[in-house]
């Protein structure tokens, strides 16, 4: 009978694997909302702890992400799609200065043969393509719209995410409370223990890694406009983003800085040492400040197993595999610590009472 339970579950998990596969194309608005909702819950929960109703902190808590998100909209989008059109408009010229002076300078420092870099045909499929769609806003709707219903789907997917997060963040409670009366009685102390493990893992990563990859992205976006770099905001903002794996961002945004400065200010000094000022400061504040106090010494996830979780996501079910790597690697990184605490006691492990210290002799 324990057989067939066992057998039972198994089979239960793999219908639904089965069933998210199918549904796929329809989870991504449905993931977001969770995910929104469950980095929202903490802030709800203090409103309420101040007497504040839950649908009125629910209220409140929307009203605070809205707000952001309308800042966002006002204010940054606009100076990105500028940085964005200029970077358009400067890749060209950035071709002509690495094929020209920066790739020289490489071939003549590593003593390359003459025409080692081939930049000709690159230049020119891409000067190209660039004269082929002068409106990128044009050649954006039109593909948006070359099919009306994709587009409606798009938007009605856009629309409830708002709506399942505002839902979900309402019962939030209720349905965790729920979900734990449906636990086998003998199980649920084990079961809400591995839960607290991954809440733990997951609190310190999503929440935590978040808020220090936006504090980044300011920091890095501010210091490099007063150096007075071109791109600096697109750049900030693309390290900030990196830095969901510790120390990519500072790798990936000094690498793309120090290129874009070389291009502006030439060899000049004082600018690129402004650069690398900004990208050190950022690495210092996270180490002595933003890590400690917003993640803290929580258990996080390794940087090799986030690059790998996002990767095989993305690989397996696209964006919406992408949505749930993280989540998952907690859990599979939660679930393999207590495997191995298993295996620490279990009789494989450990030595046979009549064993010997010395290794078997090869036959």
């Amino acid at each position: 009978m324990t057989d067939s339970r066992h057998w039972l579950w198994i089979a239960g998990l793999f219908l639904l694997g089965w069933l998210l596969y199918l549904l796929q194309p329809i989870l991504s608005p449905f993931l977001i909302g969770v995910l929104l909702a469950y980095m929202g819950d903490p802030l709800v929960d203090r409103l309420e702890r101040w007497k504040l109703s839950r649908t009125w902190a629910v209220v409140v808590v929307f009203g605070l992400f809205s707000l952001v998100l309308l800042v966002l909209l006002l204010v940054l989008l606009p100076l990105l799609g500028r940085q964005l059109l200029r970077l358009y408009e400067l890749a060209p010229q950035m071709l002509d200065w690495l094929q020209h002076t920066a790739l020289p300078w490489a071939q003549a420092q590593l003593g390359l043969a003459d025409g080692f870099w081939r930049f000709d045909q690159l230049k020119a499929a891409f000067s190209e393509h660039l004269g082929k769609t002068t409106d990128i806003v044009g050649a954006v709707l039109a593909q948006a719209t070359a099919s009306s219903l994709a587009l409606l789907a798009w938007l009605g997917n856009l629309l409830l995410i708002p709506v399942v997060s505002f839902y979900l963040l309402r019962d939030w409670d209720l349905l965790v409370a729920k979900l734990r009366s449906l636990l086998p009685r003998s199980r649920e102390g084990w079961v809400v223990q591995l839960i607290g493990e991954c809440h733990e893992v997951l609190g310190a990563f999503l929440r935590g890694q978040l808020l220090v990859m936006l504090a980044l992205g300011i920091i890095y976006a501010s210091g490099l406009m007063l150096v007075g770099l071109e791109l600096g905001l697109l750049i900030g903002l693309i390290a900030g983003l990196a830095s969901i794996v510790p120390y990519m961002g500072f790798v990936v945004g000094i690498g793309a800085a120090v290129t874009a400065g070389l291009f502006q200010f030439g060899g000049e000094f004082y600018p690129l040492l402004g650069i690398a000022a900004v990208f050190m400061a950022g690495q210092l504040l996270e180490g002595m400040l933003l890590t400690p106090l917003l993640v803290g010494d929580r258990i996080g996830l390794h940087p090799v197993a986030v690059i790998f979780a996002i990767l095989a996501g993305g690989q397996l079910f696209g964006f919406t595999g992408v949505l749930l790597a993280l989540p998952v690697a907690a859990v599979i990184m939660v679930l393999l610590r207590h495997a191995h605490d298993f295996y620490k006691l279990s009789a494989l492990y450990r030595e046979s009472s009549g064993g010997s210290d010395e290794p078997p002799s090869p036959a």
